[in-house]
């Protein structure tokens, strides 16, 4: 549930849980210091958030969504024709998410709370900001992009399934144009998926520490690697 769809109540405690996470960490949450802050019992809490894993769920729930409203808006304002320029903005939209948002990305990608397991609710949430990439990349080949063959390995049977069962599962999760039989495709954009949240990760759990330092540019560079792969290039100029 969005915040600006959710009951006043609901936003008012997922304002103050996000705030906490950056204080306390996602283990020491509680719905008694969160209704303390708000000044109501924790009683009056209960029809929303009845716990601590009600309150770890809704805040990444929410988390997958706004992270997913702030890259869609920035997509979204670059020409349709723009292939390359989408793409990249997708990348650069989710780290500045990130890096704005530490705390939140660390509940939605770092290591897991102790004691939670998130619910299956939270799944497709999760999977916006690698949809925009698959448009992006159906866009693209659409238009004649295409991967570069000769660079790219032969295929496991394991991994064509694999491959097979993400295509299937594309109209479901809200892609209506149908994606390439290739599963050369669809591969390259799972690992664009990867390596977008790995850089991200790197960077904001210090694993870069003594080694990249220009990690937006590094961001970048990645990004243009994996469109290449994908055959997706710069628009041509306008001729009108």
């Amino acid at each position: 549930m969005a915040d600006d769809a959710a009951p006043p109540m609901l936003t008012a405690v997922l304002e103050v849980a996000r705030r906490q996470l950056g204080e306390v960490g996602p283990t020491a949450l509680s719905l008694r210091s969160i209704a303390r802050e708000i000044g109501v019992v924790p009683s009056a809490l209960y029809r929303y958030l009845p716990g601590r894993e009600a309150i770890l769920t809704q805040l990444i729930q929410t988390g997958y969504e706004r992270l997913a409203a702030a890259v869609r808006e920035a997509e979204e304002a670059v020409p349709r024709q723009d292939h390359l320029g989408r793409w990249l903005t997708i990348w650069r939209a989710t780290r500045d998410w990130a890096l704005a948002h530490p705390h939140e990305y660390a509940l939605l990608y770092g290591t897991p709370v102790v004691g939670y397991a998130a619910p299956s609710s939270t799944i497709e949430p999760a999977t916006a900001v690698v949809l925009m990439l698959a448009r992006v990349a159906i866009e693209a080949h659409a238009a004649g992009a295409r991967p570069a063959a000769e660079t790219q390995p032969e295929l496991a049977q394991e991994l064509r399934d694999d491959a097979r069962t993400i295509q299937d599962a594309l109209p479901r999760l809200g892609v209506e144009a149908a994606m390439p039989s290739d599963p050369q495709l669809v591969l390259l954009v799972v690992d664009a998926w990867t390596t977008l949240f790995g850089a991200i990760s790197f960077e904001l759990f210090g694993h870069y520490e003594r080694s990249i330092t220009a990690r937006g540019a590094h961001l970048e560079a990645l990004a243009q690697r994996r469109a290449a792969e994908l055959g997706i290039v710069a628009a041509a100029p306008s001729t009108g």
